[in-house]
């Protein structure tokens, strides 16, 4: 029986701004009869060019890169076709991340490490309609849901601690007091459980609040 023409393919555009992650898809790809890939990006940006230019059927989406990140891609590509179907690739586990991707149209959540064993099925799944997110990271969202959310602001100063800046800096460089920061690192250690700037930092790293 020969192989489906590409036109009956699952056509799959493959963004991420590590060439050799993209050529490991590349290559997984290729060996499946019932799917294509049709085009490759390195950005946010050039996601959203390929996109309107290929029309695939999934997309699959880092979600760190430089200029525009994955997220504001995938809001950017659903809000001008509401249809697409869009599967990010990550290596953050975290559950505030994966949230974030979900809210803004991603239909599956798969991290990095597990492509080889899940990345295909859930192509196919995503194609047909399913939505699909690693139980772990499910269970975490889950267990997150009571959790007060942290505000812009906060995930702003924590992003400066997590630089290794001071008090001080944060103030000036957010254009607050030095009280004002204060308010907010305790508001960060109580809504995270944190003990203190390092455990805040590594928590927030940990759930995909803060990327370094």
């Amino acid at each position: 029986m020969s192989a489906p023409s590409d036109a009956r393919r699952i056509q799959i555009l493959a963004v991420d701004d590590h060439p050799l992650l993209r050529g490991g898809i590349a290559a997984l790809i290729a060996t499946e009869s019932d799917m294509v890939l049709v085009g490759e990006a390195s950005s946010g940006q050039e996601a959203i060019q390929e996109f309107r230019r290929l029309k695939p059927d999934v997309t699959l989406m880092d979600v760190q890169m430089p200029k525009m990140d994955g997220i504001d891609a995938i809001i950017a590509i659903r809000t001008e076709y509401p249809a697409a179907r869009i599967i990010v690739l990550t290596t953050y586990e975290g559950d505030f991340l994966a949230k974030r991707a979900l809210k803004a149209g991603a239909h599956a959540y798969v991290l990095k490490s597990l492509v080889r064993k899940d990345l295909l099925d859930t192509i196919r799944l995503v194609h047909q309609g399913a939505r699909h997110v690693d139980p772990e990271i499910a269970e975490q969202i889950a267990t997150s849901m009571s959790d007060e959310a942290l505000t812009g602001r906060e995930i702003k100063v924590l992003s400066l601690i997590a630089a290794g800046e001071s008090n001080k800096v944060v103030a000036a460089n957010l254009q607050i007091s030095e009280e004002t920061v204060k308010t907010h690192v305790r508001s960060i250690f109580a809504k995270l459980g944190a003990s203190d700037r390092t455990h805040a930092v590594t928590l927030a790293l940990r759930r995909g609040i803060i990327q370094l």
